[in-house]
This record gives C-alpha cells, structure tokens and sequence, in this order.
C-alpha cells in the first residue's frame, strides 16, 4: 500500500463540479492499494499516518502529529501511485490491485481513519476527480508498505 501524505493549508475534492471532501489545516492522503495487500498494511498505514511527527512544535520542528494536533485528513484513492514507469513509455499497472479489491480496502482504510475522532473527508473511490489544495511548507512524504 502506497500513501503520498502532504501536509496542507487546505485541500478539497470535486467530482462533477461537487465537492465531495474538503478540509482545511491538515493531510491531503493520495492512496494506492497494490494487488498483494492486506488489511494489515491499511492498519500500519492508518497507525503511521496518524502519528506521523510532520507538524511544528513551539521551537519549529516537526514534533507533533495530525492526531496530536487534531488536524483535518483528505483521503483519496489513487491507483496511478502503482504505475510503472521503467520500461516503455506506457505506465504499467500490474502491482496495482484488482478495483473490488482496493474499494475494500481503501474503505477499510478511511474506517479504521475515522475512529481516530478527527475530522476525515475522502473523494469518490474509482471517479474522475479533480483535486486542489495549498501545500503547507512543501511538507510531502511517500510511504510504501513494501519498504
């Protein structure tokens, strides 16, 4: 499972000129499911992320987390996080997972999110979307669980 979490000012979804999601101070959260995942790779993910130190403390380092914070959270999936552009010219998606299979996941995924009690919006799982934000820094980490 892949996550490219950028820490921002704001951030919103919109699918058919509807917002769909919308936050302001947190992670925008693009999400990539490969086809060997599992739930457990969701539960580190969703654990990491929470906790992940990436917002400044008093003495301006990064010390402190969404969750300590009790910032807003975006999650929005994004298959295209699995292309692979090594050989030819034409990304290949063959480490991304099945669609029924990332749908289920990437629910799980914002469920597990969710309990966390912060405010947590998404975008519209296998839709066309368009996705704005304001990078705050820019603060953008890449998380793979393979790694």
């Amino acid at each position: 499972m892949r996550a490219l979490v950028q820490r921002v000012e704001s951030a919103k979804v919109t699918v058919d000129n509807k917002v769909k999601g919308s936050i302001n101070e947190g992670l925008l959260i693009f999400l990539g499911i490969g086809k060997n995942d599992e739930k457990e790779d969701a539960d580190y993910l969703v654990d990491k992320i929470l906790n992940l130190r990436i917002f400044e403390d008093d003495n301006n380092k990064m010390n402190l987390s969404a969750k300590d914070l009790q910032k807003e959270i975006l999650v929005v999936s994004q298959f295209t996080l699995y292309g692979d552009c090594n050989k030819g010219r034409r990304p290949s998606f063959n480490k991304a997972s099945s669609p029924d299979k990332a749908e289920k996941l990437y629910k799980y995924f914002v469920s597990e999110t969710k309990k966390s009690d912060l405010n947590i919006e998404t975008g519209e799982f296998k839709a066309m979307m368009d996705v704005e934000l304001i990078n705050d820094g820019p603060v953008t980490f890449w998380l793979d669980t393979d790694e």
